[in-house]
């Protein structure tokens, strides 16, 4: 199975609700570091309003510091995007091994025309805001959005028209695609994730 994680707003929250339901964080610049650790680099601006959407406040933990802290109710404010709690949300980027199909870049850009459209339509916006993670596995990739983002996406991915989906499945904040090519869901997740960077 291969896991990737975009550069996109929603994936860098769905970092942060990790790290906060993890550690005891101080301060946005102990929390900035701890994202730095994991290839995410991010201003402190930026930082701030990731912190105010997601709802966080400072408690003060059992050591009697004030330490960041997130809402817990499911689907609501500060609620993990995408219901990522596990590795998706926390690990850098993963693109796991590289394969003999990976191998060659030249090929590979060859046929990426076969596999993705231009960047047109809102799909490149779309994404740009709600894919939090791609996993893909023989011809299926699962989408991961925040809470109530996944029909958009999907819809997104319907209109894009792409020759290389046979069509997608939505739920709240999952949506799986269908590659027509047996063993096209690597190359469909890696296509997914340059048309969300483009607009990041």
């Amino acid at each position: 199975m291969t896991a990737t994680t975009p550069a996109t707003k929603a994936a860098r929250q769905a970092q942060i609700a990790g790290i906060l339901a993890h550690a005891q964080v101080r301060s946005q610049e102990e929390l900035a570091g701890m994202l730095a650790d994991r290839g995410v680099h991010v201003a402190q601006a930026t930082l701030s309003r990731d912190l105010e959407e997601l709802g966080a406040v400072r408690l003060r933990g059992a050591a009697g510091a004030l330490v960041y802290a997130l809402p817990g109710d499911p689907g609501g404010p500060g609620s993990w995007p995408g219901g990522v709690g596990g590795t998706g949300a926390e690990g850098p980027v993963s693109h796991g091994p590289a394969s003999a199909g990976q191998a060659s870049r030249g090929g590979a850009a060859a046929a990426r025309g076969a596999i993705e459209p231009a960047a047109t339509g809102a799909l490149p916006r779309v994404a740009a805001e709600l894919l939090v993670s791609a996993e893909a596995s023989a011809n299926l990739v699962v989408l991961r959005t925040p809470a109530g983002g996944a029909q958009l996406l999907a819809s997104a991915l319907d209109h894009a028209e792409w020759p290389a989906i046979l069509g997608t499945v939505a739920g709240d904040d999952t949506v799986l695609v269908i590659a027509r090519d047996p063993a096209g869901g690597a190359d469909l997740a890696e296509a997914l994730l340059r048309q969300a960077e483009r607009r990041t």
